[in-house]
């Protein structure tokens, strides 16, 4: 019998995560609530930006894009962010960014938790992925289920499913 496996990846979809961007900073940008007040959602190099006049429109657009990653099915355990800041002319930012790596500790730590479980399952660490394999593809959907439940805070996905 073939051994059956999938990777387990802690990674967002980059294309998703603009077009939610995209669609948010339209919304914004069309909404009465937001008129006159200088928000504006995009892209700072790797990161994200928020900007507004006051804290209170940048937290709201802030909810206005974890509503549209929600909706295009992206974790928000990837978001990374702080309070909003000050920035220049009386306005106030917010920069976050996308937290998709796998530590090594947290890898380790998912593997210890499979070895716990008992499962009829192999894991190993491989780079910045952790390898599941089985006889058994009912073992892996028993092990996807487990690190489903326990999933360290990181946007898991598993690929490579064979």
């Amino acid at each position: 019998m073939a051994e059956n496996s999938f990777d387990v990846v802690a990674e967002v979809d980059r294309q998703e995560v603009d077009n939610a961007i995209r669609q948010a900073a339209k919304e914004v940008a069309q909404r009465y609530d937001f008129k006159n007040t200088g928000a504006s959602i995009a892209w700072s190099g790797d990161d994200i930006l928020i900007n507004a006049n006051t804290e209170e429109r940048v937290m709201a657009a802030l909810d206005v894009l974890k509503t549209r990653l929600v909706k295009r099915s992206v974790s928000l355990k990837a978001l990374q962010h702080s309070d909003p800041k000050p920035g220049s002319r009386g306005s106030y930012r917010l920069d976050f960014s996308l937290n998709d790596t796998t530590t090594t500790e947290k890898a380790k730590a998912m593997v210890k938790q499979i070895k716990a479980s008992k499962l009829k399952v192999t894991p190993a660490v491989q780079g910045d992925q952790l390898r599941i394999s089985s006889k058994s593809r009912d073992a892996l959907q028993e092990a996807q289920e487990l690190l489903r439940a326990n999933d360290q805070d990181l946007p898991l996905r598993f690929t490579n499913y064979k």
